[in-house]
């Protein structure tokens, strides 16, 4: 995994082919130790209570004796929480994003995964699935709050496959994945670790094929803040995450896009607990 810095947010010309070839790219430390800090210690002290808050409800371990029903992901804190707010609309973001890109994004959501020892992953899968973001796809801009590799869960991703269409994903393992959907590894390619410090920013295409391993550190979490943007020239997206904002807060307008799309009728309403 490669982890060239992003040198006053100016992307080189090598960084810019990796990102055309292997659709992702990681800008290290895009986020100061402060601010990965005081987010973490905010979102810490909500779910320690223990108590539902918008966008987060978590359930007794026993229930599901799933260590994420007591800390599952948070969904939209920006809607509620300023600081995550900032971060999702953070000008270093956009700045990067609009040279990936080619043109200025807007804002699709904000979530916060919690992820402590013993959790399950997220079994592969493309983001575009749940966004429907047309006529291009959306981008993730994912931030390690802790530091990220295999042991704690990190992200893998398949590089490359930013190139496929959405795919109708299969039964993941249900040992394995808090999630039911799989997408797996085309055939000659291959899922390779992330491995990042808190800060540092992994932006990936919306196609791009990728998920998490199970939690397997005894002590270490595995926090982290995944924002979604998409281009301003889009025609639409999923109304489940409307609204959209531009990078000074303003709601946008955009069509809602289809129901079903590559898996036909039967996806025509995504569970909410998909919405990722």
């Amino acid at each position: 995994m490669t982890r060239q810095s992003v040198t006053r947010l100016t992307l080189t010309a090598a960084q810019l082919q990796q990102w055309k070839t292997d659709g992702y790219l990681i800008a290290p430390t895009l986020f100061d130790s402060q601010q990965i800090e005081e987010l973490k210690t905010t979102l810490q002290n909500i779910a320690d209570k223990g108590e539902p808050v918008s966008g987060w409800e978590p359930s007794p371990v026993s229930k599901q004796n799933n260590i994420l029903s007591r800390y599952p992901r948070f969904m939209h804190p920006h809607r509620t929480i300023e600081l995550a707010k900032k971060m999702l609309l953070d000008q270093r973001v956009c700045e990067v994003l609009t040279q990936l890109i080619g043109e200025k994004p807007c804002a699709c959501q904000s979530m916060y995964y919690f992820k402590p020892p013993g959790s399950k992953g997220q079994a592969l899968h493309q983001d575009n699935f749940y966004l429907d973001v047309e006529p291009q796809t959306c981008i993730a801009a994912w931030t390690a709050i802790d530091p990220v590799m295999p042991e704690n869960g990190g992200l893998y991703v398949v590089p490359g496959t930013h190139r496929l269409d959405t795919q109708c994903p299969e039964l993941a393992r249900e040992q394995e994945s808090f999630t039911t959907h799989l997408v797996d590894v085309p055939k000659g390619l291959k899922a390779i670790p992330t491995h990042m410090h808190p800060g540092d920013v992994l932006f990936f295409n919306g196609q791009l094929i990728h998920g998490s391993g199970m939690n397997q550190s005894q002590t270490q979490w595995r926090r982290s803040l995944i924002c979604h943007y998409m281009p301003r020239s889009s025609r639409c997206v999923n109304e489940a995450y409307f609204p959209i904002l531009d990078f000074n807060g303003n709601e946008l307008t955009y069509e809602t896009s289809q129901a079903g799309g590559v898996c036909g009728e039967e996806w025509a309403e995504k569970p909410s607990s998909y919405q990722y």
